[in-house]
């Protein structure tokens, strides 16, 4: 997905009651704490290094969305976490895009990874010190949810999956209440071997991960209608959650997710509007924990200055006809 979409180069608590024990207390104390805007699970991809963004106050009042998940943070070569691995966490205009959301009543998901870059989880030399890559950005921005999107090498490596996993367990231990989800790719039948190795490790290290997140685009889906793949696809990871966490079907489906893609992917299949409504209705009905798409970037029509991929759909579309349909989400 994300910078595999056009494999560019790097470009550029909870609301209500947590019993919380006293260490923890101490803690969220010192964080200020925000009711829940909207549905979590439905945060759509904003991508603000690349493919001309738009900005986010507008696509919140035009959509009605109130979550984005802000792409990327990556590694700056070492074991420490910048935007892009080269834009400082705080103090920036990452940051001040942040607060403008948040004062216009949303909040944020950072995504971790992508296609291209330098990936924390290769960089990172054991899980605690990956755990305290993750945590800068937890702190810095007190947030309720974090988004691995683990691809490319870090993904088909053994030893950075086995990292990953023992990194959320950590965070998980330390930060009560935040959602964690991890996002990958997909073959048409469901998670590939190093997916399906990468949920085992997570059941067999007790990671309590809040949604498996498909991205099932870019998979040889041709012309064929891709909400019928989509399904497919997920069908497949609800098996394979059921195995390796002992899941009924409605516990594996609520630990489960969608992140499409808007329009035309670059493995040249179609994603309409009507394929994402089709996406939506299964997530509902199903009660999955997450249901996004790549990218806020490419939810218009293209022309004018908005003529390429990484900035248009490549498909007739009103302008955020997929972030409308993202908002309409709730779990």
């Amino acid at each position: 997905m994300r910078s595999r979409t056009f494999k560019i180069a790097t470009a550029a608590v909870a609301a209500g009651t947590l019993v919380l024990g006293a260490a923890a207390a101490a803690q969220a104390s010192t964080q200020q704490v925000r009711a829940d805007p909207g549905s979590i699970g439905a945060a759509p991809y904003l991508y603000l290094g690349w493919g001309n963004p738009q900005k986010p106050t507008d696509v919140m009042k035009a959509a009605g969305n109130q979550w984005f998940t802000l792409a990327f943070i990556l590694s700056d070569g070492g074991c420490n976490p910048k935007w892009d691995g080269d834009r400082a966490l705080t103090g920036g205009s990452d940051q001040s895009t942040i607060n403008s959301i948040r004062a216009a009543g949303g909040d944020v998901i950072p995504s971790f990874g992508g296609w291209s870059g330098n990936k924390l989880g290769e960089k990172c030399s054991s899980a605690s010190a990956l755990a305290g890559a993750y945590q800068k950005v937890i702190s810095a921005y007190k947030l309720k949810a974090i988004d691995i999107d683990i691809e490319d090498t870090e993904f088909h490596s053994s030893t950075a999956r086995q990292r990953v996993v023992d990194a959320l367990k950590i965070v998980k231990g330390k930060n009560a209440g935040i959602k964690t989800y991890i996002t990958m790719g997909t073959d048409q039948s469901g998670p590939d071997s190093s997916g399906v190795d990468l949920i085992k490790k997570g059941a067999n290290a007790g990671l309590a991960n809040d949604g498996w997140v498909l991205m099932p685009f870019d998979f040889g889906g041709g012309s064929a209608n891709m909400a019928t793949l989509t399904q497919k696809a997920e069908e497949g990871l609800k098996g394979k959650l059921k195995s390796a966490y002992g899941y009924s079907d409605d516990q594996a489906y609520r630990h489960m997710g969608i992140s499409s893609m808007n329009g035309k992917t670059d493995d040249g299949e179609t994603v309409r509007l009507s394929d994402y409504k089709a996406m939506l209705a299964y997530a509902q009905q199903h009660h999955l924990a997450r249901f996004t798409f790549w990218a806020v970037n490419r939810d218009r029509a293209c022309g004018g200055s908005n003529n390429d991929g990484d900035s248009c759909s490549g498909i007739s579309q009103h302008q955020y006809d997929f972030t409308k349909v993202a908002a309409q989400f709730h779990g």
